[in-house]
């Protein structure tokens, strides 16, 4: 039979009902032979009486001596407040079952040695250093040949080639890693080239130094998780390579996307990212990637983060596992689910083009190449209106030509880069040159104006003779000079053969042509009030009133000449773009016309001029037929 006894512990009150109840529902601790049997897991017997849990542990009722046979004792977590063990700086508190320990956080290990301590006041963590070097013999050599083979004339294809693109990939691939477990003491290799750059790291550790490894090569970047290079189950070393190639965009570009209905182009270095000894392993974190652009995205356009992917059907861009994470103007950072070769294509932020605006530029500025050509030939060989006027407008109807010339046949050249950006600063070079000499113009037009007793005013004509060619065409040439100068990289984008909106650059053609539309439209302004007062006196005489009135319906006409119609294309917005922009289109694609129109066709001198020609050919043909009949025939008799 079993005795139950109830004695008094110090620190402990007697309660004798009590514990005659519980001595008979048998849940009271019991003593056997002087020891307690019944104390549950974690716990021991005190005094053969009570029972109290282990060190590290705390009861469930929050009592230290206890004789409920069902009571719990529960670990202590020594880590977490209240009691927050502190373990010192870069250090962090790690529990375990019934008691805990500290370590370093990842990058820092003891002084000692040791992975593990209690006591802070005796142990700091110190920064691990990576052992970095510029990579073995065997590692150098190896880049340097795939250098040369990328700056060679060798030229890799996705199909019909000994080697494709993906078995390229592979093999470099192989190679890097291969070199990096040959040389396990040696955790960090770097080598930097000009067109490829490759750094790898080797861990062979528990992930105790670091959680997560970040390679870098040329101005990319991968983060990548230590678990997934250890693989778990691979014994000795593993290694992780990264590896950045600047030079393949031109061997493999944007065509070869899957998703071809958008026009896209590869906008970053390609790179590929590769662990080892075992390969293809599904990792337990996206992997993250971060590239930077080639040509900054100051619109926002389209970005997709893609990999090369190899089937039977062949290569091509994929963006089956690739997320894009956050983006600017300069940069991308993706993520992936597997390890491959990645890139980031970027969308053209075209806008769909009007069929009927192109027929309207190509007819229209067509017609003005005709309509130039004619009126600098007329500024050229009619001796009656050769005078400082007539200079400036054969300087702008050449560059007007020459501006509207090399747009219709060469804006679209973008397949060679060298050859589009020199289009590029051409077209700079002679949009600027035509729009200074509208600027003359217009200042010629003015000066004309306040002095219209004496149109040819001589001092005008010193004035302008000794202005006209330095600004007409230095004043240009140095802006284009200074753009070309400080970012030739951006003549040229990757559709048209014009200066790039990346960093405002396209302000170096925007920036003079606003200045001069706002000085002509002053110039038109006050031309205009002038002749307001001129025609309001009535003492003109009938010949100044006579040059009055033309002046006036010139003044009109120079107000399309001199390009103020170009502050249509700035109402391009909102519901009115679409009729701003065919007025823009239509008006500014016939200034050639206009020009011949104003300066040639309601021109007296000229209109004599040509009935001159007129004539004078018709006498040449009537006296060619009268020498053919012979000199007594009359034209008359002629049938």
């Amino acid at each position: 039979m079993v005795r139950v006894t109830c004695t008094r512990m110090r620190g402990l009150p007697l309660l004798p009902g009590l514990c005659f109840l519980l001595s008979l529902s048998g849940v009271v601790a019991q003593q056997t032979k002087g020891t307690c049997t019944h104390c549950p897991q974690n716990a021991f017997c005190v005094n053969a009486t009570h029972c109290t849990c282990n060190s590290g542990y705390n009861s469930e009722s929050g009592k230290k001596y206890f004789r409920f046979r069902f009571e719990r004792c529960e670990d202590i977590d020594e880590c977490k407040p209240p009691i927050s063990i502190y373990c010192g700086v870069n250090a962090e508190c790690q529990n375990i079952e019934g008691s805990f320990y500290c370590h370093c956080i990842a990058g820092y290990k003891l002084l000692s040695g040791k992975p593990q301590f209690k006591d802070s006041n005796e142990n700091t963590c110190k920064k691990i250093t990576p052992k970095t070097t510029n990579g073995t013999k065997e590692m150098q050599q190896f880049i340097e040949n795939i250098e040369s083979l990328l700056t060679s004339k060798i030229v890799l294809k996705n199909t019909g080639n000994i080697i494709t693109v993906t078995d390229f990939f592979q093999e470099v691939e192989s190679k890097v890693l291969n070199a990096a477990l040959d040389a396990p003491d040696q955790e960090t290799q770097k080598v930097q080239k000009s067109t490829v750059a490759v750094e790898t790291r080797v861990a062979t550790d528990n992930c105790s130094k670091e959680v997560t490894f970040s390679l870098n090569a040329q101005v990319n970047s991968m983060k990548i998780h230590c678990k997934d290079v250890i693989q778990g189950d691979i014994q000795g070393s593993s290694a992780v390579a990264f590896v950045s190639y600047s030079s393949l965009r031109k061997i493999i570009n944007a065509t070869s996307f899957e998703e071809m209905t958008e026009k896209v182009y590869l906008n970053s270095h390609v790179v590929s990212a590769a662990i080892g000894p075992k390969k293809n392993t599904s990792l337990s974190q996206p992997v993250i990637l971060s590239f930077q652009h080639m040509k900054v995205n100051p619109r926002n356009n389209k970005i997709f983060c893609v990999y090369w992917k190899s089937t039977n059907e062949g290569e091509r861009w994929s963006k089956d596992g690739c997320a894009l994470i956050q983006a600017n103007t300069t940069h991308t950072i993706c993520s992936s689910t597997h390890l491959s070769s990645f890139a980031v294509l970027m969308a053209f932020h075209d806008q769909e083009e009007d069929p009927a605006l192109t027929v309207i530029t190509y007819v229209g500025l067509s017609f003005s190449l005709l309509c130039l050509l004619l009126a600098a030939l007329t500024f050229l060989l009619c001796k009656a209106i050769q005078n400082t006027s007539t200079s400036l407008h054969l300087q702008l109807s050449l560059c007007l030509f020459l501006a509207h010339l090399l747009f219709l046949t060469a804006i679209d050249r973008t397949e060679n880069k060298v050859l589009c950006a020199i289009i590029a600063g051409a077209l700079h070079y002679l949009y600027l040159a035509s729009f200074t000499w509208m600027l003359l113009e217009g200042l010629h037009l003015f000066l004309t104006a306040r002095n219209l007793t004496v149109v040819n005013y001589s001092s005008i004509n010193k004035f302008m003779k000794w202005l006209m060619f330095p600004v007409g065409y230095g004043v240009p040439a140095v802006i284009v000079a200074i753009s070309a100068a400080s970012r030739p990289h951006l003549y040229g984008t990757p559709d048209r053969c014009w200066l790039h909106l990346d960093q405002n650059f396209i302000w170096a053609f925007l920036g003079p042509v606003c200045a001069i539309f706002c000085v002509n439209f002053v110039f038109f302004l006050m031309v205009f009030w002038i002749l307001k007062r001129k025609l309001s006196s009535l003492n003109s005489e009938v010949s100044t009133i006579r040059n009055i009135k033309m002046l006036t319906v010139k003044a009109t006409a120079q107000f399309f000449i001199l390009g103020c119609t170009w502050c249509l294309g700035i109402l391009q917005v909102g519901p009115a773009a679409r009729v701003m922009a065919y007025l823009f289109t239509i008006i500014n694609s016939l200034q050639g016309f206009f020009i011949f129109l104003v300066y040639c066709l309601l021109s007296q001198q000229v209109q004599k001029w040509f009935g001159e020609i007129i004539k004078s050919k018709s006498e040449s043909e009537i006296y060619t037929l009268s020498s053919r009949f012979g000199p007594d025939s009359k034209p008359s008799e002629v049938k």
